[in-house]
């Protein structure tokens, strides 16, 4: 009977092999101590993401481009008037009479895309006492129509209808013929000698606050939600990795 030489032979050659590979193994990580169980021979690993990740990260990301949108264009349509514009205080104004005057203003309308006119509106002047200093000024419905037109109440919108525009400055000449002697709020520059009051401010201190308010919280969100995936997604990273050790 012939000697079992040939199985023994493939045990020491297995043997071997699995030495050198373990001796490999060793060499490697003394070459490199700083790899890591579970780290891509290439390099460390991307933070995985799932789909829903993604759209979260585009809506964040989304979120604060629209927020800085709205910062430029509230800051162009209102805040930067409200800096420029002249700071007023309240008061208590009384009617002491309204006329309007004899001599009509010029203004200018559209009525198609090539149609250009060229028409007049009635003047409505407005004055009133300041309760606090006695003094007389001229009355403007804002800013805007103070700065439009310093002689009248308000600028309407210019039409061919000379009739309807008269009627509405009649109209708006007999509320306050009612409300003779009856003191109601306005607004004054206590700086400036102009003699120029307007009856509401078109931009005031709440109006601003909205404006700073909701982009600045929009933004705020848009940072939250990618700074909670990023998270994430380096929280995911760290238990793989931990998992991978333990086995």
């Amino acid at each position: 009977m012939q000697p079992f030489s040939i199985p023994v032979q493939i045990t020491l050659q297995g043997g071997r092999r699995r030495q050198g590979r373990t001796a490999f193994a060793a060499s490697e990580r003394k070459r490199n101590p700083d790899h890591h169980v579970g780290d891509s021979p290439e390099g460390p690993r991307k933070l995985p993401s799932s789909a829903g990740e993604d759209r979260a990260m585009l809506l964040g990301f989304t979120m604060m481009g629209f927020s800085v949108l709205m910062f430029f264009l509230l800051g162009i349509a209102i805040l930067k008037p409200f800096i420029l514009s002249t700071q007023r205080e309240e008061s208590n104004c009384t009617i002491t009479h309204t006329h309007v005057l004899d001599d009509w203003m010029d203004c200018a309308f559209t009525c198609g895309v090539d149609c250009r006119g060229q028409g007049r509106y009635p003047c409505l002047q407005v004055f009133v006492n300041l309760t606090h200093s006695g003094q007389k000024s001229l009355l403007h419905y804002n800013e805007e129509a103070a700065q439009i037109n310093s002689k009248c109440f308000y600028t309407p919108k210019c039409h061919r209808d000379w009739n309807d525009l008269l009627n509405s400055a009649l109209d708006i000449k007999e509320f306050f013929d009612r409300k003779n002697g009856t003191p109601f709020s306005c607004f004054y520059s206590p700086d400036s000698q102009s003699e120029d009051v307007i009856l509401i401010k078109k931009y005031d201190q709440m109006v601003i606050f909205h404006c700073l308010f909701w982009p600045s919280l929009t933004l705020l969100g848009g940072v939250l939600i990618v700074g909670m995936v990023r998270l994430t997604q380096y929280l995911s990273l760290l238990c793989e990795k931990y998992s991978t050790v333990l086995r």
